[in-house]
C-alpha cells in the first residue's frame, strides 16, 4: 500500500513523544539529573535498536568519555585514571538511579589538571626546542599510556609543543632565507638569526596556548555535561545526538536553508577538525584551495594570533571558525598529503542555491547526453509542494529530454541523503510502478514504500555516479534502480552504508510542568531502512556495477568508520520485476574495465589513492628539522606531482541548457558558477566513463530494438 511518508513519520514522532513517553513523570530539582532522566528514557523507548545499560557499556562510555575531554592525553595523569576507574563499572548504574557522581568526580579533576597543563606548558616553553635532536613523537595518541608523574606529562607537553611549533619555526627560516621576498603576512614579524626563529616560534605557540585556555576558562560546567550526556547516547550509534538549547537553534537554522559561515562540514579528530563535506557556493567551495580530508589545526581570526585546536571539543572549534558575514577567518590546514598551509576565508551567508538540482548537456561528437547533479534530497516539510529534490529532477530531466537528450547521468557522488518522500518520487520517474524501499520500525513489521504512479519520465539510458560519501536516501535511489536493473551505477566499491532514519524530539514536551527552561532536544535513531531485495545498506552500502578508483580508495570513510554503528542484516524481499530493458551487464561492466585498464589517468589516480594511505598511515613524525624538511620537500614533490591530474581532458563539451542560458544575462555569478562545473566536469574521468557506458547502453537500445521514449 503507498504510503504517506512525510504523514507516517509525523505520527510515528507524535506517537513517540506523546503516548510511549506519557507514563512516567520527570520531576527533579536538579536540571543535569533531570537531563540524564529524559534522555535515557527516551532512548529506552524508543530507540530502533536500545543498548543494554550494562557493564560493557559502562566501560564504553567510561573509556569514550575520558578519550572525549583529553584526547591528547595531555591533562590526566595514570593515577588520575587509577582513581577513575573505581566508577568503570558503575557507570550504568548511575544511569539507571539518575545519579551523575562519575561526571563530577572526572569534572573537578579535569579542571584541577588543566590549571596544572597552564603552569606546564608555561615552563616548558621557557626552554628553547633543539630542532638538531634525533627525537620524534607518535600521533597515535589513542596508543600511547597515560602519563605516570609530572615529569613524564611535561615530556609529553615538551614534544606536542615542538611538533606544533616546528612548522612556525620553518616558515621564519624560510622568510629569513628569502629576504627579497616581502611578506604575505604582516604578522609574521621577520626573524634575523636561527635564534630569533626559534625564540618567535615559542612565543608565537605560547600567544596561541594562552588564547586558547582563555577560550576554555570560559566554559560553563554545563558546557561538559553536554559532553558526558552525549558520550552516553553516542553509545547507541553515530547519529543519535543530544542538542543543547543553543545547537538546537543552529540545527533549526541549517534546517531553514541559510546559515554564516565557510560552508564545510566538520567532523571531530584527534588532529584537529576534519572537512567531510564541501557546501556547494559556499566560501570553501568558491575558494576551492580546501578539500574534504584536509583537517584544520588553527584558527586565527583576521589576521591576530591563531589558536591550536588540537584536543579543542569540536562545537568549540566551530564557535571559533563561524561568524558574522564578511568577517575574515584564517585557517591552518594540514591537507590530505600531508602538507601545512594557511587559507584566510571571508565569511559569507551559505546559500542553499547550490544544493538544489541542476542540469547540463554533454556534448560527443553528433551525440548528446544530460547530466543532472544532485547533491542532497531537499524538501521544504512546511509545504512540500514548495520546493523539492523529485520535483526538480523531473523539470531538468524534462529540459534535457526538450534539448535532445540520448543518455541520462545522475550524478549522487557526495549526497548526503535528505527526505525519504523524495526519493520514492524520484525513483518513479524512471520506473512504471512498484516497490522502491521498505521501512522497518523498532519491533513492528515492515513497511513498503511503492510508486504507483504509471507514468514514466524517463525510460532511456541511465547511469548513477556515487562515492564513498554517497549516503541515506542516494543508497536507497541507487539500490532500487540496481536491483530493479534499471541503471548501471558507477563509482567507489560501496557507498557510504547509512541505512537508518531518524527524528528530532524536543525534551520539553515531554514534561508536564518545567522550572528549567529549555532543555534543547534529542536526535535519534528510530527506523531501518531496506533495499527492495530485502538487504540493507546499513555498513555495506550499496556496491557499484562498475567500480572507478578514486583517491580516497584505500583510506576509511562511511558508516564502517563510525563510532557504534547499527549492525548489517536483512528482511524478506518486497514483490517486484526487473526492468525489462537493454542493459547487458556483464558486457558492458567488461568493455568499462577494458577502458579503465588502458587508461593512464586511472592509473594516476590509482597511485595517488596508495600515496595519500601510506602518508595516513605515517604516525611517527620526527621533530629533527633537517629530516623534517627532507620529509617536507618529499611531500611537496609528491603533491606535484599529483596535481597533474586537474590537468586532465576529457575533450567533452558541457552547454547550460537553454533556460539558464536566458538567466545568465541577469545573473553574473550563476554564470560564473555554471562554467566552473563544466570545467570541473570536463576534467572528471568518472563523467567520461559514465558516457562511454552511455553510449554502450544506447547501443544495445538500438540493437534490441527498444529506443527511448517517453510516456507523458
Amino acid at each position: 500500500m503507498k504510503r504517506n511518508l512525510a504523514y507516517v513519520l509525523l505520527l510515528m514522532l507524535v506517537a513517540v513523544a506523546s503516548c510511549s513517553f506519557t507514563n512516567k513523570t520527570f520531576e527533579n530539582d536538579d536540571k543535569d539529573k533531570l537531563l540524564l532522566d529524559l534522555i535515557t528514557y527516551v532512548l529506552e523507548k524508543g530507540h530502533y535498536e536500545p543498548k543494554a545499560l550494562n557493564d560493557e557499556f559502562s566501560v564504553n562510555v567510561f573509556e569514550d568519555f575520558i578519550d572525549v575531554i583529553d584526547p591528547t592525553k595531555r591533562y590526566f595523569m595514570a593515577s588520575d585514571i587509577a582513581e577513575f576507574e573505581k566508577y568503570k563499572y558503575q557507570i550504568d548504574d548511575e544511569i539507571k538511579n539518575t545519579d551523575i557522581t562519575f561526571f563530577n568526580v572526572v569534572y573537578e579533576r579535569l579542571m584541577q589538571r588543566m590549571g596544572d597543563a597552564k603552569d606546564i606548558y608555561k615552563e616548558v616553553l621557557e626552554t628553547p626546542f633543539n630542532y638538531a635532536d634525533n627525537e620524534s613523537i607518535s600521533i597515535k595518541y589513542e596508543e600511547e599510556p597515560f602519563a605516570a608523574n609530572r615529569d613524564e606529562l611535561k615530556e609529553r607537553w615538551r614534544k606536542q609543543l615542538k611538533y606544533a611549533t616546528l612548522g612556525t619555526y620553518d616558515s621564519k627560516i624560510v622568510h629569513m632565507e628569502n629576504k627579497d621576498i616581502e611578506s604575505t603576512d604582516e604578522h609574521d614579524h621577520e626573524a634575523h638569526s636561527l635564534e630569533e626563529a626559534e625564540l618567535d616560534s615559542r612565543q608565537s605557540t605560547e600567544a596561541t596556548l594562552d588564547e586558547f585556555f582563555d577560550f576554555v576558562d570560559d566554559l560553563e560546567r554545563k558546557d561538559w555535561f553536554v559532553q558526558y550526556i552525549n558520550t552516553i547516547v553516542d553509545e547507541f550509534d553515530p547519529h543519535t545526538f543530544y542538542f543543547a538549547p543553543e545547537e538546537k537553534e543552529k540545527f533549526d537554522t541549517s534546517m531553514s536553508g541559510k546559515f554564516e559561515g565557510i560552508g564545510a562540514r566538520l567532523q571531530k579528530k584527534s588532529e584537529g577538525a576534519k572537512i567531510v563535506e564541501i557546501i556547494s557556493g559556499g566560501p570553501v567551495w568558491r575558494d576551492q584551495r580546501l578539500e574534504v580530508g584536509d583537517e584544520i589545526i588553527k584558527v586565527g581570526q583576521n589576521g591576530e594570533e591563531p589558536i591550536n585546536i588540537v584536543g579543542m571539543r569540536l562545537d568549540d572549534a566551530i564557535k571559533l571558525i563561524k561568524g558574522a558575514q564578511g568577517t575574515i577567518v584564517d585557517l591552518t590546514v594540514r591537507k590530505v598529503d600531508g602538507s601545512l598551509d594557511v587559507v584566510s576565508l571571508t565569511r559569507d551567508v551559505v546559500e542553499l542555491e547550490e544544493s538544489y538540482a541542476k542540469s547540463a548537456n554533454i556534448i560527443k561528437g553528433q551525440e548528446k547526453f544530460g547530466i543532472i547533479n544532485l547533491p542532497k534530497f531537499y524538501v521544504d516539510f512546511n509545504d512540500y509542494n514548495e520546493r523539492n529534490a523529485a520535483t526538480d529532477v523531473a523539470k531538468e530531466v524534462e529540459r534535457l529530454k526538450e534539448e535532445g537528450m540520448e543518455g541520462l547521468i545522475l550524478d549522487l557522488r557526495d549526497n548526503g541523503g535528505g527526505s525519504l518522500k523524495t526519493v520514492v518520487e524520484m525513483a518513479g520517474l524512471f520506473i512504471k510502478d512498484g516497490p522502491i524501499v521498505q521501512v522497518r520500525s523498532k519491533g513492528d513489521g515492515k513497511e513498503v514504500y511503492d510508486d504507483k504512479d504509471e507514468r514514466i519520465q524517463w525510460d532511456g539510458p541511465l547511469v548513477i555516479l556515487v562515492n564513498e560519501l554517497s549516503a541515506s536516501a542516494s543508497e536507497i535511489l541507487a539500490a532500487a534502480m540496481q536491483d530493479y536493473k534499471r541503471a548501471i551505477v558507477i563509482g567507489s566499491k560501496q557507498t557510504f552504508g547509512k541505512g537508518t532514519v531518524q527524528n528530532v524530539i524536543p525534551l520539553n514536551n515531554m514534561l508536564r510542568n518545567n522550572d528549567h527552561g529549555d532543555l534543547g532536544a534529542i536526535k535519534i535513531t528510530t527506523q531501518k531502512f531496506y533495499r527492495i531485495n530485502g538487504g540493507s545498506t546499513q555498513l555495506e552500502g550499496v556496491k557499484s556495477d562498475i567500480i572507478v578508483p578514486d583517491r580516497y580508495s584505500y583510506i576509511d570513510l562511511g558508516e564502517r568508520d563510525q563510532s557504534n554503528p547499527l549492525g548489517w542484516d536483512k528482511i524478506t524481499p518486497a514483490d517486484y520485476k526487473s526492468w525489462g530493458g537493454y542493459i547487458d551487464y556483464e558486457k558492458t561492466i567488461a568493455d568499462s574495465k577494458r577502458r579503465m585498464e588502458a587508461s593512464q589517468q586511472i592509473k594516476l589516480i590509482e597511485e595517488n589513492a596508495k600515496w595519500l594511505k601510506a602518508e595516513q598511515d605515517e604516525t611517527e613524525i620526527s621533530l629533527n628539522f633537517e629530516t623534517y624538511k627532507e620529509e617536507k620537500e618529499k611531500d611537496k614533490e609528491q603533491s606535484d606531482y599529483f596535481k597533474r591530474l586537474t590537468d586532465y581532458d576529457s575533450k567533452l563539451t558541457f552547454k547550460s541548457l537553454g533556460y539558464e542560458e536566458q538567466l545568465f544575462t541577469k545573473d553574473s555569478v550563476l554564470r560564473e558558477k555554471r562554467d566552473r562545473w563544466h570545467k570541473n566536469l570536463a576534467k572528471d574521468v568518472y563523467v567520461e566513463e559514465a558516457v562511454n557506458v552511455l553510449e554502450d547502453l544506447k547501443l544495445n537500445t538500438i540493437k534490441q530494438g527498444k529506443l527511448a521514449s517517453v510516456k507523458n
